[in-house]
């Protein structure tokens, strides 16, 4: 016996280090319960002789069946991180993370003979598969849960499409994107291989047209099933960008996905949508320099402007006299950045707003409805302009459903009082159903005649342009 040992209660205050090798390499994939047993026997294992280190007393503290725990312990020896001496009675020995430097794992001796067998007969005795190179398949099924036969018919494929010499970190890449898109078993491997096929012959085309003189790649498939199933493009206009790049430069398949991933952000999808872009380009770019000059801002390369406003506003159906003009408006109410013209530009789009002539259509309207409130402040005596308040309160009359002419009678009583009172009078004839002028005539009043402003053509000024804006963020986009 020790003659020196800790206490009971120093070990439970102590702490049990993880490397984070555990936490990184192991953890994501292993089983629930196998964390917990690896973690309690860390535990354990650091504890000495002090904490009852027996199979009986691990079951019962975490509450897990002892063929389980047993069970947990071979899961973790088939990683390489234990060493399972005995089952009856139980011995462990934990191997120090450290000391698994190669990555390769201990695996069953029988567990993969088939799978064995069957990869090297698929390379045709062209090559050799190293013990290496097996370890890394057998660590790629464990932490995948990928079936053997699924993963045979992948190296099967890797081995038609670039032949026996094809390396195995190609064939892991192919299987860790397959296995990441949901492709686990030899069914769903198969279905991938079909859908591959049924683009074979258009496929072919686009190969021939970029003098490509060879079988295509798994991952040209991949992207030219990108293209056609979830970007939903046609063979015709994979086959347009394709001679198009390859006028200018040496075709690939990321140049063409560049491209395409370009028109489908814009949101054209014919080749007729697509020509027309690369015909007005040069227009749009000079839109694109008047619309920065004309908000204040200025970017050197204009490629995003186009791409990201410019050609989206074209799209919705605005005129280029239009999104000047609305670029002016924004740069006078103080919004002298590109978002914040285009949340602008989307709540015009939201009213119909497309067109110089439906500006101002619109525009006319506000500044009448601000004539109008003048008028009463007018006649209430208040020496100031139109403001938001009364805008707000001006709005509310007119979803009671009360005349101009109530309005008008109101603000002659209200003569040297607040627009607040105004509103008060209003209030009580709209909570009493009073809705003519005959109906608020009841009681004796003092009339004052005052004339209202009038509105002078299409000169705006600053406050009437405070007033377009204003009314346009109360739109919701």
């Amino acid at each position: 016996m020790a003659f020196c040992k800790f206490s009971t209660e120093y070990i439970a205050n102590n702490k049990t280090e993880i490397d984070n090798i555990f936490i990184n390499e192991y953890l994501p994939d292993a089983p629930e319960n196998c964390v917990k047993v690896y973690l309690y026997g860390l535990y354990l294992c650091n504890s000495g002789e002090i904490v009852d280190n027996a199979l009986d007393k691990f079951s019962k503290h975490l509450n897990l069946d002892e063929d389980e725990i047993i069970t947990c312990f071979m899961y973790w020896q088939e990683q390489g991180l234990v060493q399972v001496l005995s089952t009856y009675p139980i011995e462990v020995r934990f191997t120090p993370l450290k000391n698994i430097g190669s990555g390769i794992k201990l695996y069953k001796t029988d567990k993969y003979d088939n799978f064995n067998r069957q990869a090297q007969e698929l390379f045709e005795n062209k090559r050799e598969i190293s013990k290496s190179e097996y370890g890394e398949y057998y660590d790629f099924m464990e932490r995948y849960h990928m079936e053997q036969e699924a993963l045979l018919m992948i190296i099967k494929y890797c081995i038609d499409t670039k032949k026996a010499n094809v390396g195995y970190s190609y064939i892991l890449t192919v299987a860790r994107n397959w296995a990441n898109e949901g492709i686990l078993t030899a069914e769903k491997v198969e279905e991938k291989l079909c859908e591959f096929e049924e683009n074979s012959s258009d496929l072919g085309i686009l190969l021939n047209t970029l003098r490509i003189k060879r079988q295509p790649y798994i991952e040209e498939k991949a992207l030219f099933k990108k293209w056609t199933n979830e970007l939903g493009f046609t063979n015709d206009v994979i086959l347009y960008v394709a001679n198009k790049i390859k006028t200018k430069t040496h075709p690939t398949f990321d140049k063409i996905d560049g491209r395409l991933m370009k028109y489908y952000t814009l949101g054209l999808f014919s080749v007729m949508e697509i020509e027309n872009y690369e015909q007005n380009k040069q227009k749009l770019f000079n839109l694109a320099k008047q619309v920065n000059n004309s908000i204040g801002v200025y970017y050197e390369n204009l490629d995003m402007v186009v791409d990201n406003y410019i050609s989206q506003w074209i799209n919705l159906g605005f005129t280029e006299d239009a999104i000047l003009e609305i670029a002016s408006y924004c740069r006078k109410a103080s919004v002298r950045d590109l978002e914040g013209l285009n949340n602008k530009i989307q709540k015009f789009f939201k009213l119909g707003l497309v067109t110089t002539e439906g500006l101002h259509s619109y525009l006319n309207q506000i500044v009448e409805t601000d004539n109008e409130i003048q008028s009463i402040l007018d006649k209430l005596g208040i020496p100031r302009k139109v403001n938001y308040i009364d805008r707000e309160l001006y709005k509310t009359w007119n979803s009671w459903g009360l005349s101009k002419d109530l309005i008008e009678y109101a603000s002659t009583l209200a003569s040297g009082k607040t627009m607040q009172y105004l509103n008060s009078i209003l209030a009580n004839w709209h909570n009493s159903n009073i809705n003519t002028v005959e109906d608020a005539k009841k009681q004796p009043i003092q009339n004052t005649n005052i004339k209202p402003a009038n509105f002078q053509g299409r000169s705006y000024k600053k406050e009437q342009l405070d007033a377009l804006i204003q009314s346009i963020d109360e739109v919701e986009i």
